[in-house]
């Protein structure tokens, strides 16, 4: 159960370390290759490997747990496995944030709504050499990574920042805005590339605290 400490083999309480998990985990094809093919394989490996292991308590926030669902196979993932997954919202009228993190993310946005500004005048110089077709799709492209490319830009992304702090969680994301936030905030984050491995080396870990290392 969520929050509940796990016992080793000479009775010792174990406080599990929180984990809060982001969509692209399992969405992104870079991130996700080493858990599976597709979504739902790589959170079916996910689930599996979770169950094994007593000293992690893996969240996800409803917000973000919904938008998994659509890109995974419901009937294929079993509902024992999904005890291990914890869906809780943050506390939105409890939590405080510092000042910064407003005065930091309106200076932001206001110089990537500079920078797309500019993008857009090159655009509409451009239109006597490039045809109608290349100017748009170079438009879109480039105003697409001037306005959301790290930054968070979603309620979804500040459950997760929120969530992460609320439960001084470890955050496993691939969003680079994330990431930055994080860091802002003083969160704690892990590589997308190596949570597999730290997954791994849990469940080695579980087995040693709880006494059953080698069986």
């Amino acid at each position: 159960m969520s929050g509940e400490n796990s016992t080793n083999q000479e009775g010792l309480s174990i406080t599990p370390q929180k984990v809060v998990l982001d969509t692209s985990l399992f969405v992104n094809p870079d991130v996700r290759s080493s858990f599976g093919e597709n979504p739902t394989e790589a959170f079916e490996t996910f689930l599996f490997l979770a169950a094994q292991i007593h000293i992690l308590e893996f969240y996800m926030p409803p917000s973000i747990f919904t938008e998994l669902m659509h890109f995974v196979e419901r009937s294929r993932i079993p509902g024992d496995l999904l005890v291990v997954l914890h869906q809780k919202p943050p506390k939105m009228h409890e939590l405080k944030c510092p000042a910064f993190l407003l005065y930091e993310l309106i200076e932001d946005i206001r110089e990537r709504v500079n920078k797309g500004l500019r993008i857009a005048e090159k655009a509409v110089r451009d239109v006597e050499r490039k045809g109608p077709e290349e100017i748009v799709q170079e438009l879109r492209r480039k105003y697409r990574e001037a306005l959301r490319e790290g930054i968070i830009d979603s309620k979804e992304d500040v459950d997760l920042l929120l969530l992460a702090m609320e439960l001084d969680a470890l955050l496993v994301t691939a969003d680079q805005g994330l990431i930055k936030w994080a860091e802002k905030l003083g969160i704690k984050w892990l590589f997308p590339e190596k949570f597999k491995d730290y997954l791994l080396g849990a469940i080695k870990r579980t087995a040693l605290l709880t006494g059953r290392a080698g069986e």
